[in-house]
């Protein structure tokens, strides 16, 4: 089935992927490892992180507050109608997320539609509309305590967090959200992927569909 880009051309409808797993699970890894076996123009990388809700409206300690390990923290309204969007071959206005401040930034990133679109997030496979427009569905496995490592190196450098901060929405929400909400959308993927390094023969079998997909459609 050919969806209509402007212009006038006309391209096949998205393969989309999603990618799920806790925090610190190696999804962004796997991720870039797929889009690497295809030109860039053949591959989407889009990304659940830019679709948290605004909390410009909450005082700073209030956002502090929030849950963001819980479905609830994500605005999945927008993110369905994007990705609707998107695999109907038209470009998005996607917003930017400042998890420093958690608030959603002015600016927004035209962002156009590939032949694969793969959509990675801890709550990728939560929700059941985004679900049923997703083709292959993934899941990262991989033992807490690498989780908690990786998630406590990334807060610390990319988002400005502190030791005792991290530790403490581990223990407090983290974990017990990621049993909640996380671990039990396993059951919904159709590929549950051992990372707790690489595992190259995944990602090979995921390459390996990708292209049968493009060959067959």
């Amino acid at each position: 089935m050919a969806v209509s880009l402007k212009g006038g051309r006309a391209m096949k409808k998205p393969f989309l992927i999603a990618v799920s797993g806790g925090s610190g699970s190696g999804k962004s890894t796997i991720v870039r490892m797929i889009a690497d076996a295809f030109l860039e123009s053949e591959v989407l990388i889009f990304s659940q992180d830019h679709y948290y809700k605004d909390l410009s409206h909450l005082p700073k300690k209030k956002r502090d507050e929030v849950n963001f390990d819980h479905p609830d923290s994500i605005d999945d309204t927008l993110l369905l109608e994007h990705i609707t969007q998107l695999l109907e071959g038209k470009s998005i206005p996607r917003p930017t997320y400042d998890f420093a401040s958690h608030t959603r930034l002015k600016e927004t990133v035209s962002i156009k539609p590939k032949p694969t679109i793969v959509f990675d997030g801890i709550f990728t496979l939560a929700f059941e509309k985004i679900r049923n427009l997703t083709q292959l569905k993934i899941f990262m496995e991989v033992g807490d305590d690498l989780r908690f490592i990786r998630r406590l190196q990334r807060d610390m450098e990319e988002r400005g967090r502190s030791v005792e901060s991290v530790i403490k929405q581990y223990i407090e929400t983290v974990r017990p959200m990621h049993i909640q909400n996380i671990e039990s959308t396993k059951p919904y993927a159709d590929l549950v992927v051992l990372w707790e390094h690489y595992n190259l023969q995944s990602v090979n079998m995921i390459v390996s569909l990708i292209q049968q997909y493009h060959a067959t459609h």
